[in-house]
């Protein structure tokens, strides 16, 4: 299923999501043709979806008659960022985690069984990482994902780990529900998630999970290297590090998002 065909159904707003998901996550510029194959909708719907799209801002038409999303949304998501209550609070301590370790920090918040980039801070070093603010990684693959779900209430965890489908990245990306039902009982037990090279060969990351007191938020936050440079045997010794930041995240929270956090 893809990330558009998720939304069928769901109405006018949800037809007009589809359209805007598949254009984003598309490699390759997309025209009315691909779109069709993309989506679930008639001709004439999805004609209409594009066409009240691009008046409002939120697609805009290449030279090659493609599409690529246009400005509105990046207005709207860079609001949504700046204005975001979470990243701000959490900020001043990524930037401590990247004063100390001198590598790439992230943050991230789980969205359905996937993490979504909220902040990054980028690594000192001549070799840097290409994750970007705003994409989305999947969960059971990578550091930030794999801590984010550790703080799950049981009967939520179930819910998402058996939405996950299984795609192997690398040679060390985790094969089945099983092995990953193992891991997480273990970054219970320490606090710690380890990205294996699971996602990018060569990328490697130790995070923690963040969540509110009711645990109806989660998130993570790692420091991630290339393996050529940091060993694992560093990122462990990082380990202590990215739970006082997980920590001190949580306890600012408390403090300024109110009782339910």
């Amino acid at each position: 299923m893809t990330a558009a065909s998720e939304h069928a159904g769901t109405g006018t707003l949800g037809k007009a999501i589809d359209v805007l998901e598949a254009v984003a996550a598309s490699p390759e510029p997309l025209r009315f043709t691909d779109l069709l194959k993309l989506v679930d909708q008639p001709r004439g719907t999805l004609h209409r979806q594009i066409s009240n799209l691009i008046e409002e801002g939120l697609l805009s038409v290449r030279r090659d008659n493609s599409y690529e999303l246009g400005l509105t949304l990046l207005k709207l998501a860079s609001r949504a960022w700046s204005g975001n209550q979470f990243r701000a609070i959490a900020e001043p301590h990524l930037k401590r985690l990247h004063e100390l370790t001198g590598e790439t920090v992230h943050l991230g918040v789980l969205r359905g069984v996937e993490v979504i980039y909220l902040d990054k801070v980028e690594s000192r070093q001549a070799v840097r990482m290409y994750s970007q603010i705003g994409n989305a990684s999947p969960v059971y693959c990578t550091g930030v994902g794999k801590a984010a779900l550790s703080a799950l209430p049981d009967a939520e965890l179930e819910k998402r780990l058996t939405a996950i489908v299984f795609k192997r990245h690398t040679e060390t990306t985790l094969p089945d529900l099983a092995a990953l039902r193992g891991e997480i009982a273990e970054i219970r037990a320490t606090g710690l998630a380890f990205d294996r090279q699971e996602h990018e060969v060569g990328i490697h990351c130790v995070a923690a999970p963040i969540h509110s007191r009711d645990r109806d938020f989660v998130a993570g936050v790692s420091a991630t290297a290339p393996a050529y440079r940091i060993s694992m045997e560093q990122l462990t010794a990082w380990g202590p590090l990215v739970r006082e930041t997980a920590a001190a995240i949580m306890e600012d929270m408390a403090a300024r998002l109110g009782p339910k956090a």
